[in-house]
């Protein structure tokens, strides 16, 4: 076996066990429960890797974009841990709907697996929710940069956040936190800035 490869487990298994932890019923919504620091979840990581094959392990670190799937089932055949919707990457609308239903109906595929782990989903968020009708567009990440205003900068991350968990994701790609240098590369607009003192104005 690989030297990396119970590392990279290890950290799917803690991810998977933030996941449980989330979908967990909270005792009052008023209150957030405190978080707790990843080593806590130590002793659970490794638990379950232990009852883990090489099989699982490998699925668990494998992140394939959804429409690329042949059937839902692939889920519990290669064990995978993780699913992403790059930018047209859609269910057959863009309903909030449409979207809730996708990640509800191949989240439960996770179930039918001898484990159970649940799957982390990412998505491309990075100018708001953007793939879902109704959703708050914002601007790109360089024309906030411009406005070298921090809380502002929060504010719209937290509402995206907001937004992308109404539809049961719990991963976004962003915010990008590049520092372009060169106006010719093709995704400077994602860049906060070209200056670093400017970019580390960026929520993290």
């Amino acid at each position: 076996m690989r030297a990396w490869l119970p590392a990279f487990a290890a950290l799917a298994a803690i991810a998977s066990a933030l996941l449980a932890v989330a979908a967990a019923p909270s005792g009052s919504a008023a209150v957030p429960p405190a978080r707790k620091r990843f080593s806590a979840y130590d002793a659970q990581a490794r638990a379950l890797l232990a009852q883990m094959t090489l099989e699982e392990k490998i699925g668990q670190m494998v992140q394939p974009e959804q429409d690329k799937l042949a059937d839902g089932k692939d889920i519990e055949t290669y064990f995978l841990g993780s699913l992403l919707s790059g930018g047209d990457s859609d269910p057959k609308t863009n309903s909030l709907q449409d979207w809730t239903d996708l990640y509800d109906r191949l989240q439960s595929h996770t179930a039918r697996t001898r484990l159970k782990i649940p799957l982390l989903y990412g998505i491309d968020a990075v100018h708001g929710h953007n793939n879902v009708l109704g959703a708050v567009l914002f601007p790109h990440h360089i024309g906030l940069g411009a406005t070298r205003d921090g809380k502002l900068m929060e504010e719209i991350e937290r509402v995206t956040a907001e937004e992308v968990r109404s539809t049961g994701i719990q991963w976004v790609f962003a915010p990008c936190v590049a520092v372009a240098r060169d106006e010719r590369w093709g995704r400077t607009y994602e860049s906060y800035s070209e200056r670093r003192c400017e970019a580390s104005r960026a929520p993290t």
